[in-house]
Parts: C-alpha cells; structure tokens; sequence
C-alpha cells in the first residue's frame, strides 16, 4: 500500500498540492504510518507555509500529543517564528492553561538558550553544528543549530515576543532591546531581530519613540543602533496606509542632530539610511561628509542621503550635480558591496545624466554578479544598446524566477525598438 497523498505532499514541501487535496477533503489531522500528525511532519520540516494550509483547513495545532506536547509547543520548539506564527491563530481562543503553557515554554527556550535545551533534550555531549541558513518564504535567517540528531532555529528570543504580543503582554524597549542584542549574530536579517523591532514599530506610540532615543546614550553601540532602527521603523509606520508618520519630523530632527556625533560606523550607518528616508536640504550636504569615510558600512549609505524623489513616483530618483558627482565616485569604490549598492541605485534612477550610463557600463566589468545584474538592468532601462552585450555578461542565475523581470529587461528593450531590417 503506498503513502497517503496527504503525507506525501507534505513531507515533500508541495505546497499546491496541499491545498489542492484538502480543498478536495482530505483530513488536515491526518497521521502517517508511525502516528504522526502531517502538521508535525510540516512543523519537522520548518515548512510554515505547508503547515499554515493545514492549519487553514481545519488541522488542531493544541491537540495533545504521545509525548505530552501539542503541533504549537513543537512549533515553539523548533525555534522558527515563522511556523508559530501559522499556528498561533487567535490567541483570545485559547484556554486559559495552554496561553500559560505556551508562555512558559517560548520563556524557556529564550531564558535557557537553544543549545543547553537541546542538550537537555538529546542527553547529547557532542560538538553543536551551527549554519546560516534562509527562510525563504520569510525572507528572514536564522542559525540552524543541530546537536544528536535533533535541529532547531535560533529564533526563540522572536518567538517569545510574538507569543507575549498575541497574549496582550507588552515588555517594554529596554527588554526587548536586551533580547535582541544578546543574540549570537544581531544583524537586521536575523528573524528574531526583526521580529522585535516589528514588534516596537507597530506600538506607533510617543513612549516607545521616547524610549528608543534615550538609547542614542547607552554605552553600547548595538544597542544605540537598535534604538535608531526601531525609530526608523515607527517613521515608515503603516507600508499599507498613506498618512504622514507622526514621528517623521521629530525622528529628521533627532537623526540630524545625532549623525554628526556618532562615532561607531554600524549606528552611524544606520542613521544615514534613516535619513534617506526624509526629503529635506540638509540631508545631502550631510551625506558627502562621508563620502571618504574609511568604513565601508558609512559609504554603502551615502547614496540614501543622494536621491532626489520624483514627484509622483517615490520608487525613481534623480541627484543634484553634487549628489551625481559622489555617485560617481562610489561606483569606483574599492569596496565591492558598495559597488553593487551603488549599481542598485543607479539603476533605479531615472536622472537622465548620460555619466551614468557609462557608469553602469563600466560596473558590468565586476566580479560581483548582483552588480553586473543591477548594471545589465539600468543599462536596458535606459535604452541603453550597451544592454544587449549586458545580458550575456550577467551569466547564469541559481534563482532566476525570483529575479525574472529584472534579467529580462534587455529583452524588453529589444522589444521596444521593433523588428529590425537587414539589406
């Protein structure tokens, strides 16, 4: 007898065919043949988009398991955010007794950490493994930490603010500035990291922005760029809504006063992109200060103090003679990740300067791909025939669904000019 489609789809990772078979009935509490649930299998899986399917049509994150635990506790366990955000659900339905179990046990794996429970766990005395990795349907990382046979994600201190948040609890910024910068690799791609500053962003309240700034003054530089990312995040409030944020002017004010006093080049760099999201004179003559700054992290932003929005199109740019003229200069920077950044920006830009044009010409030399990418797309978003030799420079790309439209712009731009004639 073969496996049921159900297990099959879901130990496979087939999100469509999981939909497709429970729209067609199939129990989402289905158990494969050695008891388990298929919503564990997707849980086991760090798949949380199979198992928001499952949990969609019907499948009981809080059953009580063999073992004691329920698909929700596991999906605590397993250190991924994204997944106990699927289950979660409406906290206001749970019980009493499972809020204060959930509670107790996203504080558990935060307070003791993930290699001492998995220790614990495993009864393992073995080295710990630990690897980067992507969640892709997240756009998020994590640190996968893999110790006797078992593996978790580092995202507990996130889990833990998620669950406080659904239960109406409210920490406040010191701990959850405390919680973010204690771990192991605090950048903002990490999912925890943004999943707190998340948190904070969407309070939109004068407490937390006045929390966040006093921590322009902790010794600590991880922490004063943490207070500058959570005001940056209050700043650009709502993606959905249109309203002007009521901490804009405040926030342009706080940033501008602060920049020129900052001296660690993560927070400093973190306040100029916080500035490119203002529109006010006193940004750009503010960003060329930095334009030789010896780290690269500092120049990587200058170009965010540079643009010049169009009207009527927030997503396109245009530069001063001044702002054009360090663009140039950062496209020959010695720092390759700002050569790519630089690339980016250029490329977006609709400033019909032909320098840069032959500014991105040149960028197709690097040895970065994303750079000659961003180069090859600019280039044939100009019009720019240099684009055609572009495309075959770019060489091949792992994802290139995901990157699509912008490695068929060249092709785009053959359209445009229309069937040619040869005599």
């Amino acid at each position: 007898m073969g496996e049921d489609p159900l297990v099959t789809a879901v130990r496979s990772g087939d999100e469509d065919a999981v939909r497709v078979l429970l729209e067609d009935g199939a129990d989402p509490d289905h158990v494969d043949e050695q008891g388990n649930p298929v919503l564990c299998l997707a849980i086991s899986a760090f798949s949380s988009s199979v198992a928001g399917y499952l949990v969609a049509g019907g499948a009981d994150a809080v059953r009580r398991l063999p073992d004691g635990t329920t698909p929700l506790l596991r999906a605590v366990d397993s250190g991924s955010i994204g997944l106990v955000h699927c289950l979660l659900g409406e906290a206001a339905l749970l019980g009493e007794a499972t809020r204060a179990e959930l509670l107790a046990r996203a504080r558990q794996w935060h307070e003791t950490g993930p290699v001492a429970m998995l220790r614990q766990q495993t009864g393992s005395p073995g080295p710990v493994e630990r690897v980067r990795v992507r969640d892709r349907e997240w756009s998020t990382e994590y640190h996968e930490i893999r110790l006797g046979g078992t593996t978790v994600r580092d995202g507990h201190p996130g889990i833990l603010t998620l669950v406080e948040k659904h239960l109406g609890l409210r920490p406040g910024v010191g701990e959850l500035a405390a919680r973010a910068c204690a771990l192991e690799y605090p950048d903002r791609e990490h999912a925890a990291w943004w999943e707190i500053t998340g948190t904070l962003a969407e309070r939109q309240d004068d407490a937390t922005w006045q929390a966040a700034a006093a921590l322009r003054a902790h010794p600590d530089p991880l922490h004063r760029r943490f207070g500058a990312e959570v005001l940056v995040s209050l700043v650009l409030g709502d993606p959905l809504s249109d309203a002007p944020s009521p901490f804009d002017l405040r926030t342009l004010e706080f940033f501008l006063g602060w920049a020129p006093a900052e001296g660690h080049p993560d927070v400093l760099a973190e306040l100029l992109a916080g500035l490119g999201h203002h529109d006010d004179p006193r940004i750009e003559p503010l960003g060329l200060t930095y334009l030789a700054h010896p780290a690269s992290q500092v120049r990587a932003q200058v170009p965010a103090t540079l643009e010049r929005t169009l009207s009527g199109r927030p997503d396109r740019w245009t530069y001063t003679p001044e702002g054009l003229d360090a663009m140039l200069v950062l496209a020959r920077d010695t720092d390759a990740s700002v050569r790519r950044l630089v690339a980016h920006q250029l490329a977006e830009s609709r400033d019909p300067a032909p320098a840069i044009g032959d500014a991105l010409a040149e960028l197709l030399d690097a040895e970065d791909q994303m750079t000659r990418i961003w180069a090859a797309f600019g280039l044939a978003e100009r019009d720019d025939p240099r684009c055609l030799d572009a495309a075959a420079r770019v060489g091949p790309v792992d994802d290139r669904q995901a990157w699509s439209w912008i490695l068929d712009a060249p092709s785009r731009y053959e359209q445009r000019q229309g069937p040619t004639t040869t005599e």
